[in-house]
């Protein structure tokens, strides 16, 4: 009888053991990482390339070296369910004709809460779009930057719906169901403030897609790692102004050699051809559509990625929008087009690689004799990357 008792003295408190170090395992343990992501690039640009006062000067090229991106990217697991980023960026690029003692801005500043994998709810400065290509990930474009008109309307402060870099504040929500084939993001948003009338109304985005093989991983490629389609279609409306869109994205392996990438989109934009509803934008952005598509072909071996890009902003305004100028001035003088080819090189995949690209971009110009003609303007950029996160 007493070895009995002393055996069963010794098992219970081996069971007692075990369930205080399982409980100790259990205990959540928040994490911290923190990351840096760096473009810089040399380059060279016709004028007028990106500035319309300067469209006459075509024949002139401007070489310049500019740190494009430094931004410090912080993340931390709060607990099971909490998670929060935060990145900065510069408050504009650094470099020849720049200012060089540009200081650093919360870019984003969002959290996370999990209550499960088809529903989570964010709050905070959010990367906010209804096109795939305005959610990518900075540092796994596959062109040397985002598509030309990606934020058109909400660059800055100053453009129609005053936002940072596609940044804007509010709350949304966004989940994957039917085992993460069917995904979906809505929010609220401040977007536009300066209303004139007391009553300000809120901005609204939403995107849904479908991912017929992998989880679309909002990257410019995979490396040849993993198999993705997706289409999706998403939405993005504040008072006056709306945009709609849809988009796809395929990323697969061809053979063991290498992978093809295939990125298009189309939207829909307007401001709205009514002057006198409340809330308007209708001289602020004017009838549109916008079409994109790139493709790429990555090759394992030699970890080289050739790729071209088509852009197009085809401007169809109405009376309201131009400004007193015919509709069809407007539009030959507003709308345009890019055509752009490069290649990558990848020492380390995202981690250190170089692109050089050269983008071309074709719009109307007004002449001094009244007329409408159209003028091309090149652009050539060495890129480097650096990124740990």
């Amino acid at each position: 009888m007493r070895r009995v008792a002393i055996a069963t003295l010794f098992l219970s408190s081996v069971s007692f053991t075990d369930s205080v170090n399982a409980q100790i395992e259990d205990k959540f343990k928040p994490e911290f990482h923190a990351g840096v992501l760096m473009h810089t690039y040399v380059g060279a640009q016709q004028k007028g390339y990106s500035q319309s006062s300067e469209v006459s000067k075509a024949e002139k090229w401007d070489s310049e070296a500019t740190l494009y991106r430094a931004r410090i990217m912080m993340e931390a697991q709060l607990s099971k369910k909490d998670y929060i980023f935060m990145e900065t960026e510069l408050t504009s690029p650094i470099g020849t004709g720049a200012d060089k003692a540009a200081s650093i801005k919360i870019l984003d500043a969002q959290w996370d809460h999990k209550f499960c994998e088809s529903f989570v709810v964010s709050a905070g400065k959010i990367l906010v779009s209804h096109n795939r290509n305005g959610l990518q990930t900075a540092s796994t474009l596959m062109a040397n930057d985002f598509t030309y008109f990606q934020y058109p309307y909400n660059m800055s402060a100053s453009s129609p719906l005053e936002n940072d870099l596609g940044r804007d504040i509010g709350v949304g929500i966004k989940g994957y169901i039917i085992g993460g084939r069917l995904g979906y993001r809505a929010g609220a948003y401040a977007g536009r403030r300066t209303w004139a009338e007391e009553t300000k109304p809120l901005r609204y985005v939403g995107r849904i897609e479908y991912n017929f093989l992998d989880i679309d991983k909002y990257s410019g490629t995979n490396l040849g790692e993993g198999k993705t389609f997706t289409i999706a279609g998403g939405f993005d409306t504040q008072g006056t102004y709306y945009a709609a869109g849809a988009d796809v994205y395929i990323d697969h392996p061809v053979s063991e050699s290498g992978s093809v990438t295939i990125n298009g989109a189309y939207s829909y934009i307007t401001g709205g051809d009514d002057a006198t509803k409340k809330h308007n934008f209708s001289t602020l952005i004017p009838t549109q559509n916008t079409q994109f598509l790139e493709l790429g072909y990555y090759f394992k071996r030699s970890r080289l990625q050739p790729w071209v890009k088509y852009e197009r902003q085809n401007i169809n305004s109405v009376d309201i929008q131009t400004g007193g100028i015919s509709t069809d001035d407007f539009d030959k003088i507003n709308s345009s087009t890019v055509y752009g080819a490069g290649l990558n090189y990848f020492f380390n995949g995202y981690t250190t690689n170089v692109r050089i690209s050269y983008n071309n971009m074709k719009k109307g110009v007004l002449m001094g004799d009244g007329s409408i003609k159209e003028k091309s303007y090149s652009q050539v950029w060495l890129q480097l990357q650096l990124c740990l996160f």
